[in-house]
């Protein structure tokens, strides 16, 4: 077994920092957009930025969410299979498009099959909750928070 050494503690981070980003999260989670959606590109753009704990975190949320371990097992590969729904390819695509940003602007191809499913503000709310887990991603990747150990709020 691997030991993974935090490099920056929960008590290291300086106060406001994390309760800044919580607000974030509470502001999506008041959006029009439903949890189990959220919670899938959570996991998936974790799976892309190789988080060992937010791929926990958003694995036992997607769970807690009544899940299922075939979707769940196959998220990896989402594009080779037939689990995943039209919306949730689309939403899929995007977020892995905007985590993995190059230097040119996000295509009309990209951006365009979104408007079958979502009007203007809610595809602000799925750039922000995109952008909001690339954060969370790149921040546990520096701090090495220890994955494993999350518990779902009661």
């Amino acid at each position: 077994m691997i030991t993974i050494m935090q490099r920056i503690s929960y008590n290291d981070i300086p106060h406001g920092m994390f309760e800044k980003l919580r607000d974030i999260e509470d502001f999506l989670k008041q959006s029009p957009l439903e949890t189990q959606l959220l919670e899938l590109l959570k996991l998936r753009i974790s799976q892309k930025n190789g988080c060992a704990y937010c791929v926990d975190m958003h694995y036992k949320e997607l769970k807690h969410t009544g899940e299922t371990e075939l979707r769940l097992s196959s998220l990896c590969v989402w594009e080779e299979t037939p689990y995943f729904s039209k919306k949730e390819r689309v939403v899929l695509k995007f977020a892995d498009t905007v985590t993995r940003l190059n230097r040119a602007p996000i295509s009309d191809a990209d951006y365009n099959p979104l408007l079958e499913y979502f009007n203007k503000q809610d595809i602000a709310y799925l750039t922000l909750a995109i952008t909001q887990i690339n954060t969370w991603n790149r921040l546990m990747k520096v701090f090495q928070f220890t994955p494993g150990h999350y518990k779902i709020a009661q």
